[in-house]
């Protein structure tokens, strides 16, 4: 029972020297323990080392300092980590052993790298800021895009890299995508009609998101979404439909929430008996009404008409032409109640009424009447035809 205790115990000292690849246990444990306080350490760490870079960039006027210390509170987390693995390794003795020092080096490499690059897609967040300018020449869609699209440059640099750290070539890599993508692209070329579409709709500014549009034949509604394969357009009934892109190039877009203003267009009707005196004398109070009116477009800024326009099968019609100069629809509304209001006490101050559809009947006298047809009796019928037999006997004898 002894010499099996002891046999034993000479196995646990054989493992905790040898350990595992050769390591010592005696310097695996010190180096976990290193790995857990820098794990513990970094919330210290990031709050002593950007409490100083906040209060640094504090003194500062610029704005773009600030936003740039925010977002890299996550890479400079990660620094702590960075070192205990590399004392970690340093105390494990992984660092001394033929054929796995290599591996091991290449974990910090690997490690700074990704803490480098990850720094470097945060800092892309605060070139919002700097690039607020360009949404004057281009749209805010085209700008985000611009910021996705470097995002991707530098997750593709740190991804490369790392594989270049563990010896991957990337070349070959890149090449075998190229022969994958042509043929992809053969298969696909409707969706990479609706990428360059989306594009073209970002760069040209041809809508943005809360546009009210109309696509000509397909739908009409308010832009939530502009993707670069599909567009979201909500209906004016609350349903949401896709657009692929490439409609978007076959098709007509209006844009409503262009408009300069918002025109209102109506036509008429008064009655027949309405003399020249009254019409001139509705046409032009409706003028006055507005001309001057600051809720109306005037002559200068669109075009403003008020006159007699037609004679219509049971009306007079005027006709109004004039715009708005709010093209929100429910001020637009409010303005347009306002103005038939108006309308309405204009005709009936000037001693008129509105028309409608009617039908006017006119009974004549008896003079004009024509004389009723009688049809002829028998008698005559006989009589009218000797005479016509007395009159063929006649002209024979002669």
């Amino acid at each position: 029972m002894q010499e099996s205790l002891l046999k034993f115990w000479d196995i646990v000292k054989d493992v905790w020297t040898s350990g595992y690849l050769g390591l010592d246990l005696n310097a695996l444990i010190p180096a976990l323990g290193i790995l857990l306080v820098a794990l513990g350490l970094r919330g210290i760490f990031t709050r002593i080392i950007i409490n100083r870079l906040v209060r640094f960039t504090g003194k500062t006027k610029n704005k773009l300092d600030d936003h740039i210390v925010e977002a890299l509170e996550g890479p400079i987390r990660f620094v702590p980590v960075v070192i205990g693995v590399y004392f970690a390794i340093e105390i494990s003795g992984l660092a001394e052993k033929d054929g796995i020092d290599l591996f091991a080096e290449d974990v910090v490499r690997s490690l700074v790298v990704v803490n480098l690059f990850w720094g470097l897609y945060c800092l892309v967040n605060p070139l919002t800021f700097l690039m607020g300018r360009l949404e004057e020449v281009f749209s805010a869609e085209m700008v985000s895009f611009l910021l996705k699209v470097l995002k991707g440059i530098i997750i593709s640099i740190g991804a490369a890299t790392v594989l270049e750290l563990w010896g991957i070539k990337v070349g070959p890599i890149i090449a075998g995508f190229g022969l994958v993508g042509v043929a992809v692209a053969l298969g696909a070329q409707d969706l990479f009609k609706n990428l360059i579409s989306g594009f073209l709709i970002l760069a040209e500014k041809r809508f943005h998101v809360g546009d009210w549009v109309l696509v000509t034949g397909v739908v009409e509604g308010t832009v939530e979404k502009i993707g670069f394969r599909s567009t979201m357009i909500r209906r004016f009934d609350k349903a949401a439909t896709i657009v692929p892109n490439a409609v978007f190039a076959d098709k007509a877009v209006t844009n409503f929430s262009e408009m300069t203003h918002r025109r209102i267009y109506w036509k008429i009707g008064v009655e027949y008996s309405t003399s020249v005196a009254q019409l001139q004398e509705i046409t032009g109070q409706i003028k006055q009404y507005l001309l001057g009116n600051s809720d109306f477009a005037q002559p200068d800024e669109a075009t403003l008409f008020v006159v007699t326009d037609s004679f219509n099968s049971s009306s007079i019609d005027i006709m109004i032409y004039c715009f708005t100069r709010t093209t929100n629809w429910g001020e637009w509304l409010d303005i347009k109640q306002d103005f038939a209001h108006a309308i309405k006490q204009i005709v009936e101050g000037a001693g008129t009424g509105f028309a409608f559809p009617s039908m006017s009947i006119y009974q004549g006298t008896e003079a004009d009447q024509p004389e009723a047809y009688i049809p002829p009796s028998e008698a005559s019928k006989k009589a009218a035809s000797e005479v016509q037999a007395f009159q063929a006997g006649n002209e024979g004898s002669t």
